[in-house]
């Protein structure tokens, strides 16, 4: 059973778009899976995304999928909520992605706006209600139209926040004048989708992040996040600044390498990345060394 949840925060506050770990011959480590997943929950993150881009999502099989998620349920899935990635830019395969995800127990879905085909926001809506009809699981929107070519608007978003089912959104538009005008009509849980901007967005209605850094800063992300509802917003602040040299380090090339590395680094399961991605070179492991010290982070 998933832990308890609100309307506002319905998969928790602190969250970590968790990469997928594999051993050296690159197979799917499910043990090492279920032993970051524990470290991950022990840091501070209340709920897990898995089979994301952070994941490696496009270069698992759909049962790997199942499998993980099986996998961190049982692992952790008293003590966060474990949502997992189901879109693709096929309607009908994400249906059975769905589909696959409630029977392996995940808490929710993630549903990525469908990418490189470039649908219109009519086929935006549908798509994405026939995901949300598929289950009885509630969904998470996932707004990134830097990967999927196509953003949805605000009208497409009211519109699928009116479905009972769809009651969140990931931002990661990059542009908190819109989240503000989205957020205020929408009546959808907010949640960060680009780490840096995490402040900014609770400041105009968010409620907590899906992180890539909460790989390594989660305590972090929780205590500024508990002291900008508190109303400590100095306190925030601070923290969001000593994060700066993370918020950039961990992205200097593509996030799941440099989040891979760092786990690596600290001795926690991560393994090597599938093609077309590829670990990080040695002088990018040097680099993210010092940009991880500089924002606090011990390796």
């Amino acid at each position: 059973m998933a832990p308890t949840s609100t309307p506002q925060t319905p998969f928790g506050r602190v969250l970590t778009a968790m990469v997928t770990p594999f051993t050296a011959d690159g197979a799917l480590d499910l043990d090492g899976a279920q032993r970051l997943a524990a470290h991950l929950v022990d840091s501070g993150n209340d709920g897990l995304v898995l089979n994301g881009t952070t994941g490696e999502s496009p270069t698992t099989s759909d049962a790997e999928k199942a499998q993980l998620v099986r996998a961190v349920v049982e692992a952790v899935g008293d003590r966060a909520h474990v949502v997992t990635g189901v879109g693709t830019n096929d309607t009908h395969h994400s249906v059975e992605l769905a589909r696959q995800a409630e029977a392996a127990g995940a808490h929710g879905l993630l549903a990525v706006t469908p990418y490189y085909s470039k649908p219109p926001q009519e086929g935006l809506y549908r798509h994405t209600v026939a995901i949300a009809d598929a289950t009885e699981l509630p969904v998470m929107l996932y707004d990134i139209p830097g990967r999927s070519a196509v953003a949805l608007s605000h009208e497409t978003l009211v519109r699928l926040g009116e479905h009972p089912r769809i009651v969140a959104n990931k931002d990661a538009k990059g542009d908190v004048g819109a989240a503000a005008w989205a957020i205020a009509r929408s009546g959808l849980a907010w949640y960060s989708g680009d780490d840096i901007l995490t402040l900014p967005l609770l400041s105009v209605g968010a409620v907590g992040v899906v992180s890539v850094v909460g790989h390594v800063v989660a305590g972090e992300l929780r205590t500024m996040i508990d002291a900008f509802t508190a109303g400590d917003i100095a306190k925030a602040t601070s923290i969001h600044q000593e994060l700066l040299p993370v918020f950039s380090g961990m992205f200097r090339t593509q996030g799941v390498i440099l989040s891979k590395a760092a786990l690596n680094l600290q001795g926690h399961p991560a393994g090597p990345l599938r093609l077309p991605l590829i670990s990080a070179t040695d002088e990018e492991i040097a680099r993210l060394k010092e940009d991880l010290a500089a924002g606090g982070v011990h390796l």
